[in-house]
Protein backbone atom coordinates (compact mmCIF):
# COMPACT_ATOMS: atom_id res chain seq x y z
CA UNK A 1 0.00 0.00 0.00
CA UNK A 2 1.31 3.16 -0.75
CA UNK A 3 1.77 6.05 1.05
CA UNK A 4 -0.80 8.45 -0.70
CA UNK A 5 -3.82 5.38 -0.23
CA UNK A 6 -2.67 5.34 3.43
CA UNK A 7 -3.39 8.72 4.11
CA UNK A 8 -6.92 8.98 2.54
CA UNK A 9 -8.20 6.17 4.70
CA UNK A 10 -8.96 7.72 7.98
CA UNK A 11 -10.62 10.79 7.63
CA UNK A 12 -11.54 12.46 10.69
CA UNK A 13 -12.54 11.09 14.23
CA UNK A 14 -15.79 12.07 15.58
CA UNK A 15 -16.96 13.34 18.24
CA UNK A 16 -20.89 12.79 18.70
CA UNK A 17 -23.06 12.18 21.77
CA UNK A 18 -23.05 8.54 20.92
CA UNK A 19 -19.28 8.75 19.56
CA UNK A 20 -18.07 9.85 22.91
CA UNK A 21 -20.70 7.50 25.46
CA UNK A 22 -18.64 4.45 23.40
CA UNK A 23 -15.26 5.94 24.44
CA UNK A 24 -16.29 6.21 27.96
CA UNK A 25 -18.43 2.31 27.97
CA UNK A 26 -17.36 0.32 25.32
CA UNK A 27 -13.50 1.62 24.40
CA UNK A 28 -14.18 2.22 20.86
CA UNK A 29 -13.25 5.26 18.95
CA UNK A 30 -15.35 6.40 15.89
CA UNK A 31 -14.05 7.39 12.75
CA UNK A 32 -14.97 8.59 8.98
CA UNK A 33 -12.87 6.75 6.73
CA UNK A 34 -12.89 6.31 2.96
CA UNK A 35 -15.53 4.72 1.10
CA UNK A 36 -13.17 2.37 -0.19
CA UNK A 37 -11.40 1.23 2.91
CA UNK A 38 -11.13 -2.33 4.17
CA UNK A 39 -11.31 -3.26 7.69
CA UNK A 40 -7.69 -4.92 7.73
CA UNK A 41 -6.45 -0.92 6.07
CA UNK A 42 -8.52 0.78 8.48
CA UNK A 43 -7.06 -1.18 11.48
CA UNK A 44 -3.31 -1.04 10.24
CA UNK A 45 -3.33 2.40 9.79
CA UNK A 46 -5.26 3.47 13.14
CA UNK A 47 -2.57 1.49 14.69
CA UNK A 48 -0.03 3.44 13.31
CA UNK A 49 -1.33 6.60 14.03
CA UNK A 50 -2.42 6.64 17.15
CA UNK A 51 0.21 3.53 18.71
CA UNK A 52 -2.63 1.54 19.66
CA UNK A 53 -3.57 -2.08 19.90
CA UNK A 54 -7.00 -3.01 18.19
CA UNK A 55 -9.39 -5.99 18.81
CA UNK A 56 -11.98 -5.14 16.34
CA UNK A 57 -13.35 -3.08 13.45
CA UNK A 58 -16.84 -2.55 12.54
CA UNK A 59 -17.81 -0.78 9.82
CA UNK A 60 -21.21 1.06 8.77
CA UNK A 61 -22.23 3.34 5.30
CA UNK A 62 -24.31 5.74 6.95
CA UNK A 63 -27.55 7.45 4.86
CA UNK A 64 -25.30 10.47 3.82
CA UNK A 65 -23.24 8.14 1.68
CA UNK A 66 -20.36 8.00 4.01
CA UNK A 67 -18.68 4.93 5.77
CA UNK A 68 -18.07 5.03 9.58
CA UNK A 69 -15.54 2.80 11.52
CA UNK A 70 -16.10 1.72 15.07
CA UNK A 71 -12.73 0.57 16.40
CA UNK A 72 -12.55 -1.11 19.48
CA UNK A 73 -8.75 -0.92 21.41
CA UNK A 74 -7.99 -3.88 23.77
CA UNK A 75 -8.37 -3.26 27.53
CA UNK A 76 -4.75 -2.08 27.87
CA UNK A 77 -5.23 0.72 25.83
CA UNK A 78 -8.36 3.30 27.03
CA UNK A 79 -9.55 4.97 24.14
CA UNK A 80 -10.05 7.95 26.37
CA UNK A 81 -6.31 8.38 26.72
CA UNK A 82 -6.86 8.86 22.76
CA UNK A 83 -9.69 10.84 22.41
CA UNK A 84 -8.08 13.03 25.08
CA UNK A 85 -5.01 13.83 22.72
CA UNK A 86 -7.06 14.31 19.73
CA UNK A 87 -8.59 16.98 21.72
CA UNK A 88 -12.39 15.05 21.08
CA UNK A 89 -12.63 14.91 24.99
Amino acid sequence: MNVTKMELIIKYPLATEKAIRLIESDNIMTFIVDLKAKKAEIKKQVEDLYKVKITKVNTQITPKGTKKAYVKLTKDTPAIDVATQLGLI
